[in-house]
């Protein structure tokens, strides 16, 4: 089964732009997954086909029109039916790793990318099932960068995308926590060397370290996940070990 993704925008050419390269364009290549871009535009009526108007009650910026916007879900959705609808929006809630792989194990995704000051809220009202999500934190020009980012996340995991089967797993978000440290050669730069537990070769002191250093980095650089994994967000999770 290909994964097939369907981008709704205003700039088609950024598709697929960077996911024409390594991993994602290798795959692409072996037709593991598709792209389809479709132009907002199209959809718009008139001479000058005008995708946006000025917000109702009055401020700065344009707004996605309603008639516009829905007629275009509405055609994605008869060219790919029972697929998650996403929409690219700072007011969305921060997309997951989990929830990217359970998009990934379906047959592919459908992405709303926004632009200008966003969406007519009644887009939404008429389709509840669309899921709007944000990268992070931030807010870019549009949602094409965060797409490709998404669509990114997605592919990596299809089968048969990545070498190992492990790489998938083992890293960060994936149990809720941060990944440990990574190194490699040479064992000694500029006067740093690899830590003396990695050069051991005992496999159970290597898996003790990576876990001990994933949980105290989760519990330093981001409490918030070190909370919802269950630590105690005022202790460093080495000592939250020892007590355990």
């Amino acid at each position: 089964m290909t994964f097939t993704a369907t981008i709704l925008t205003l700039y088609p050419e950024m598709f697929p732009g960077p996911l024409r390269v390594s991993l994602a364009g290798r795959a692409l290549e072996e037709q593991k997954w598709s792209c389809e871009t479709i132009q907002i535009r199209d959809f718009a009526a008139g001479k000058h086909r005008n995708v946006d108007d000025t917000p109702a009650g009055g401020g700065a910026g344009m707004v996605l029109r309603a008639d516009v916007l829905g007629a275009a879900v509405d055609h994605a959705i008869q060219r790919q039916p029972k697929t998650p609808i996403l929409a690219m929006t700072p007011r969305g809630k921060p997309i997951t790793q989990e929830r990217i792989r359970e998009i990934a194990s379906g047959p592919g995704v459908i992405i709303l990318c926004g632009r200008f000051e966003g969406f007519d809220e009644r887009v939404f009202d008429a389709h509840p099932e669309i899921e709007q999500v944000s990268l992070a934190d931030i807010v870019l020009s549009g949602g094409e960068p965060a797409a490709l980012a998404i669509l990114d996340a997605c592919i990596r995991l299809l089968p048969r995308v990545m070498g190992a089967a492990s790489s998938g797993t083992e890293e960060s978000f994936e149990d809720g926590l941060l990944e440990y440290p990574q190194y490699t050669r040479p064992q000694e730069w500029e006067g740093r060397t690899i830590p003396e537990v990695l050069r051991s070769g005992d496999h159970a002191k290597i898996a003790a370290w990576r876990k001990a250093r994933s949980e105290d980095d989760t519990r330093s650089r981001r409490p918030d996940l070190w909370e919802r994994h269950g630590g105690d967000p005022g202790q460093s999770a080495s000592d939250v070990q020892r007590k355990k």
